[in-house]
């Protein structure tokens, strides 16, 4: 199992999670982004840095990725991609995204998208906090539990 993130729009807090998990449980953590990132000295971490472009790194993470390994993105459409390859995906805000809820939430996702691009004033997302930060570190350790062969 490796644990992918798209490390462009993923908080920092998160990738702190996901990076002191990779050492406690010895799991391959890869950020992938089209910048250099700082990362811990790691044998269980390391950087994939792709060139710049509108979903280069979402493309790189859906191409490379495999069945049962974990995806980290915000990103619905990219959690779509990875999870019909038998991939899972993860929220940094916790949620996990599997073959039961994907269809919905995509749906969701693009209903919003068309009601912004009519010009429809949606809102976004919450704000980021300590709840969000712990709901995403017990899916985290749930996923390992359940998956770490």
């Amino acid at each position: 199992m490796v644990i992918w993130v798209d490390g462009d729009a993923c908080p920092k807090v998160i990738k702190a999670i996901l990076f002191k998990a990779a050492e406690r449980v010895a799991v391959e953590v890869v950020v992938v982004a089209n910048q250099w990132l700082a990362l811990p000295t790691s044998p269980h971490i390391r950087m994939l840095c792709v060139e710049q472009g509108p979903d280069v790194a979402d493309d790189a993470i859906a191409d490379q990725c495999k069945a049962g390994d974990l995806v980290v993105t915000a990103d619905i459409p990219l959690a779509a991609r990875v999870v019909d390859k038998g991939a899972h995906a993860l929220d940094p805000r916790g949620t996990m995204y599997d073959k039961n809820n994907i269809g919905q939430i995509l749906g969701m996702r693009d209903f919003m998208d068309s009601l912004r691009g009519s010009g429809i004033e949606t809102g976004g997302p919450s704000m980021f906090g300590q709840k969000e930060r712990l709901k995403f570190a017990n899916e985290l350790d749930r996923f390992i539990a359940r998956n770490k062969s």
